[in-house]
């Protein structure tokens, strides 16, 4: 790295080891060597995930479910989330812009999605694509067991 910098070997060594005051020549040499910026040498660390703890996502609480983004950062155009419907419990889906698909997919109880005058019962394991613009229901066919669902609307653009 020493002959890559120009910089002298004894030098690459304290620099190294953290014992160098490194002059900006130093500095420029070492992060050309390394293929990076003079900022990102001697800049904090960049971490490579952020954890986001239970609490820190909050969770929206609608008619008989409770809803809860399964990515804490939003990406502009989708939601997904796990949507948990009470034992019993119903949640009347709001009508997106025109051309706007949901995904629900049954993880866990039987719910039952009625959307423009049919009805589909859904298992553990099944998913149902549909039309997220339209007036849709979600219903726990359970009146003992709460239902859990993963939920994905993939928004249509706006017209402008």
């Amino acid at each position: 790295m020493a002959e890559l910098s120009g910089i002298p070997r004894p030098t690459w060594a304290s620099l190294e080891s953290g014992s160098a005051n490194p002059t900006l020549t130093v500095l420029s040499g070492a992060a050309a060597a390394l293929q990076v910026s003079i900022e990102e040498l001697v800049g904090a660390p960049r971490t490579a995930a952020k954890l986001f703890r239970a609490g820190e996502i909050r969770e929206k609480k609608r008619q008989g479910a409770r809803l809860r983004p399964l990515l804490p950062e939003s990406i502009p155009g989708l939601d997904i989330s796990r949507m948990e419907l009470a034992p019993g419990g119903q949640m009347g889906g709001i009508p997106h812009t025109p051309g706007t698909r949901e995904y629900l997919s049954c993880e866990r109880g039987r719910i039952e999605l009625v959307a423009s005058g049919e009805r589909w019962a859904l298992g553990p394991g099944d998913s149902l694509v549909f039309r997220g613009d339209q007036r849709h229901t979600y219903r726990n066919l359970d009146a003992r067991r709460a239902a859990v669902a993963v939920t994905v609307v993939c928004f249509a653009p706006v017209a402008s």
